[in-house]
């Protein structure tokens, strides 16, 4: 099956090619750097010749409101209009759990990058994941005044991306599932306290502070905001077991 990976040369979307390639699929790396161009739709017909599934891993290269809910919105209609030409049959997105509960601007972004997907004529699957592994120093950056990283003490389930690649990579050559699956890491910490030990374990000497008021991608957090509200798919790769290969 000839399966076209929309950001795949990024850290989700090189192990999702990776993994599709060792079932024996015919998985193709789009970006900008090839050619493809999803925000002015350059490339697209040519990459998407004789494919069965899209996944769109793409991402804003800038988090500002307005750009980012251009990028999103712009993107996703040139990919939808694009794969229907091509008579691709199934849209993989991967999305953010508690994107719709959360008031920011990025989120709101995907939230409209949903409703497009979900309003295809062409099957999809929506696949919204928790914030990986990787991502908690970046977190933490976003989050240092003066040293002080400030991050609201909240329910968190992070996911390493081997999982979410894997997981992936399942959905998109399974049968187009027209609904949205959560996935998840195996283990639920608290949100600030799993900052401070990702900090610790780097040496980094920035102090933590549990601060309730703390924002995550602009919105104010609730318990419960970051993890899945239901059943969810979860990962294999426990934090410790990811930390220990880094």
């Amino acid at each position: 099956m000839r399966i076209v990976v929309i950001g795949g040369t990024g850290l989700v979307g090189s192990q999702v090619v990776a993994h599709l390639a060792d079932q024996g699929h015919d998985a193709v790396p789009a970006s900008p750097q090839s050619g493809v161009d999803t925000l002015t739709g350059a490339g697209l017909a040519e990459a998407l010749e004789g494919a069965q599934v899209v996944v769109d891993l793409s991402n804003s290269p800038s988090f500002a409101d307005e750009d980012v809910m251009a990028f999103f919105t712009t993107s996703t209609r040139h990919l939808l209009e694009a794969e229907a030409a091509a008579g691709v049959r199934h849209h993989v997105v991967v999305s953010i759990v508690g994107a719709d509960a959360l008031d920011s601007g990025y989120l709101r972004a995907k939230v409209a990058q949903e409703r497009l997907v979900r309003a295809s004529a062409q099957g999809w699957s929506i696949v919204r994941s928790t914030q990986f592994f990787e991502f908690l120093e970046r977190i933490a950056d976003e989050a240092t005044v003066d040293g002080t990283a400030r991050i609201a003490p909240v329910g968190f389930q992070p996911i390493a991306s081997a999982d979410v690649a894997r997981i992936v990579a399942e959905v998109a050559t399974g049968d187009p599932l027209n609904d949205v699956v959560e996935i998840a890491g195996p283990e639920r910490f608290r949100f600030d306290e799993i900052v401070a030990a990702r900090l610790r374990g780097d040496g980094d000497p920035r102090t933590v502070v549990a601060d309730p008021a703390a924002t995550y991608f602009g919105a104010v957090l609730e318990d419960g905001s970051l993890v899945p509200a239901g059943d969810a798919v979860l990962g294999e790769i426990s934090y410790d077991r990811w930390r220990s290969a880094v």
